[in-house]
Formats: C-alpha cells, structure tokens, sequence
C-alpha cells in the first residue's frame, strides 16, 4: 500500500484538502498553486525496513541498467546476505539459508528466470507503468502497481514485468545485508509469511506462458523449471519429508540408486556453504533445521490452498522486533517432539523386524531432530510455549465493545467548507 501510494504521485502537481474522512491529496486544478509537487524520476529504490544499503549500491545498479543492451531490463538487485557474527545457532543456521540463496538468484539470472526479492532492488519506473491496474473505488482512482493478491507480492510482480516482456537482473555484489530472526517464534512468522502464496502465483504463471506463446515470445524450458521450483518447491518438499517421514519404507523398496540420486544435491549444498564461509557439516543442521520447520511450511502452503478456494486476502504478518524471546505458537513446537518420538517407534520396531534401511533412516531422523529441537528452540522453551498455548485455549478473548456513529452538530467552519450536505459524526459504546 505504501509503494503504490508513493509510486502513483510521482510526476504530480498536489493540493492538500481537508475532507470530513481526513486531508486527501488530489491534482491541481487551472489557475491553482499546487502545495507540493512530486518530482518524478526514472528508477525507484525499494528498500525494506529491516535490511541496509552499501553506500554505492544505487551507483552501481543504475549504472548497469544504463548500459546499452539493457533497456528492457525492469528491475536489478542483489539478493541481501546476513550479517556475520550471529549470536544464536538459529541465527547462523537461517543466515546460511540465505546466502546460499544469493548464489542460487545468480544462477536464475543466467535463464532469464529471476525473481524480485522485496527486501532492496532498483525499478525502472516505465516497467512498473506497465503493470500498473486503474480501478475505481467512489470516486476516486486508484493506481495499483504492486499486487497484493498475495503477501510475497514481489514474486507476483515479477510474473507480471514478465508478461510485458521485461527482464530481471540480480547483480552479482553483496550490496545489501538483511538481519535474520534471532529466535524460533520471530522465524516462524517469517517463514510462514514465505510459504504462503507460491501456489497461487503459479496458476497466473501458467495462463502467462499460454499467452506468450501466442506472442510468439515462448518460454524456455530453463526459465520454466526455475520458476515453477521456485513456487512450488516449498509445498512439494514439505509435502515429501512429511511422507518420508511418516511412510513404513520396507528395505527392498529403497534402492541404493534412490540414495545415490540425492547425493548430488547435497554434495552442491555442501559446495557451496563451504564457499560462503560455513562448514560443509551444516548441511546436516540445515537438514533439522528443515524439520523442525515443516510443520510452518506446511501451514504456509496450506494457507494458500485456502485461499485458493475462498478468493480471500490475508493480513502481512511482520517479523516480530522484540529485545525478549518471541513465544512459538504450540503446534509448531509440539510437531519436532511428535517426530521424534514416532522415529524412535519407527527405528525400535524396524530393528526388531530387521528392517535396516528403514531403522537407519528413522534413527538418523531421530537424532537430527532431537538436535535441531535442542539448539534452535530450546527443550524448556519449548515446554513453556506448549503450556502457554494449552492453557490460552481454555480462555475466551474479551471482545472490544462495538461503536455506534452518531450524528453531531458540525462547526461553521465545517459547514461552510464542505457544504450543508456533510455529515460529521462521533463514535460512543453500545
């Protein structure tokens, strides 16, 4: 709302006017002198509240989007990295996710399949006139360039600039540094908040290829790949370790080949943290850190399946701020001690039954679990939020009393202003 606020006075003459629902801003009219006047300007910086700038990190950018060659180029970045030093192994785990991930934007650059990451990037402001939606509310027009269908609305935008046929550029820099949560609660607003709306965005992917096809301007196989995993990865991976997890494998349904195919992957994983100053080790406490985090993404992805179905909007949830430990809310904790129990069920009657694949796996999954519970949350914590959300249950929330408008007799002033017809009124208690 603030983007498109901003963004939709730019390269307007305004007047300020005092209304009976509060000063609005509107364009001057013939023989007016505007109150202020908003310049308007090529590029747009977007920088989010919790995250910090490089000091030429918008010479640089403009610099690149000024170069012959990038004239369709609609937004440059460079996905933020995490301070170093963090305090909490939660923090430092979390960080690592991160800046693997500026390595892996570099990568969907190279197939034209980048996304905007909301936290900082440079806009060319022609590409977001392109996606801009008029519509009518009363009597006013509103500019919408940003959606907010979702609360990633930055992954939707960049299917949009997609459409009109601009490119996204992630600059291959760290410019930008972002802080990470310092405990579980504040993680599991934030990663909850990324789970959500993946799904949705990619139904309106697919009807853009179908339409760029008829373009002629078709989608390449690598750029179709990279982004549908991109949208979806986080519901089919949290959908598969739950399966995983839960799933009684008989040893002769796990092929050495099915092991070996996953080595890839985690030889990359391991790669790559080495060479962003981690351990190749942390790719096992990534892995618990994953599980403890299933049952958030899950909810994410469940949420927009919601959505789906209902057309409804949800409200942006914020990372909480807050010198204390932020409180988890009693499911998300309870899931890491129900995995861990029904792994070590698993792993004592595949034991028995001399099923050793399966016993392997269920006894690693135990062990990593348990270390992940211990070291990002904290069995006591984990006991006080269970406790504290068990006993929030048996209480009823007190309902703020409803207000009533009342009609109250308006000044001179306001009647002189806005006209006879104008009402002015005050609220009171039922």
């Amino acid at each position: 709302m603030n983007l498109n606020s901003f963004i939709g006075l730019m390269g307007h003459s305004l007047k300020r006017v005092e209304t009976s629902d509060g000063v609005i801003l509107r364009d001057v009219r013939k023989d007016e002198s505007p109150d202020f006047v908003m310049r308007d300007s090529e590029y747009v910086l977007t920088l989010d509240a919790d995250s910090m700038l490089l000091r030429d990190y918008c010479l640089r950018l403009v610099y690149q989007m000024e170069q012959p060659g990038n004239e369709r180029v609609a937004v440059i970045q460079t996905p933020y990295s995490s301070y170093r030093g963090a305090p909490t192994r939660i923090e430092r785990i979390a960080a690592a996710t991160t800046d693997i991930q500026h390595m892996l934007h570099q990568g969907m650059t190279y197939y034209d399949a980048t996304f905007w990451v909301g936290a900082n990037a440079v806009i060319r402001k022609a590409a977001l006139d392109d996606i801009c939606v008029v519509s009518t509310e009363g009597t006013r027009t509103v500019k919408t360039y940003i959606q907010d269908r979702t609360v990633i609305e930055d992954t939707e935008s960049s299917i949009d600039l997609g459409y009109f046929g601009w490119h996204l550029v992630n600059y291959p820099e760290r410019l930008s540094y972002s802080a990470t949560p310092p405990d579980f609660g504040s993680l599991v607003v934030q990663r909850r908040r990324w789970a959500n709306g993946g799904l949705l965005i990619i139904g309106k992917f697919f009807r853009i290829v179908h339409a760029r096809h008829q373009q002629g301007n078709d989608v390449k196989l690598g750029e179709w790949a990279l982004r549908v995993n991109y949208m979806a990865s986080i519901a089919w991976s949290s959908f598969g370790l739950m399966f995983l997890l839960a799933y009684p494998f008989d040893q002769r349904l796990l092929s050495p080949w099915v092991v070996l195919a996953s080595l890839p992957y985690f030889a990359t994983m391991s790669s790559d943290l080495k060479r962003n100053g981690y351990k190749r080790s942390d790719i096992f406490r990534i892995y618990g850190f994953n599980i403890v985090l299933l049952t958030v993404n899950l909810s994410g992805t469940l949420k927009s399946i919601q959505q789906g179905m209902t057309n409804t909007k949800i409200p942006f949830a914020r990372t909480p701020k807050v010198n204390n430990r932020t409180a988890s809310p009693a499911l998300y904790v309870t899931m890491p001690w129900v995995v861990i129990i029904y792994s070590c069920m698993v792993f004592y009657a595949d034991t028995f039954s001399h099923n050793w694949g399966n016993a392997v796996f269920a006894g690693f999954n135990a062990i990593v679990t348990f270390w992940a519970l211990t070291a990002y949350i904290g069995i006591w914590h984990s006991v006080q939020d269970m406790v504290v959300g068990l006993i929030r249950w048996f209480f009823v929330p007190i309902k703020e009393p409803q207000q009533e408008a009342v009609r109250k007799k308006a000044s001179w002033r306001d009647a002189l202003y806005f006209g006879d017809r104008q009402m002015i009124y005050e609220s009171r208690p039922l």
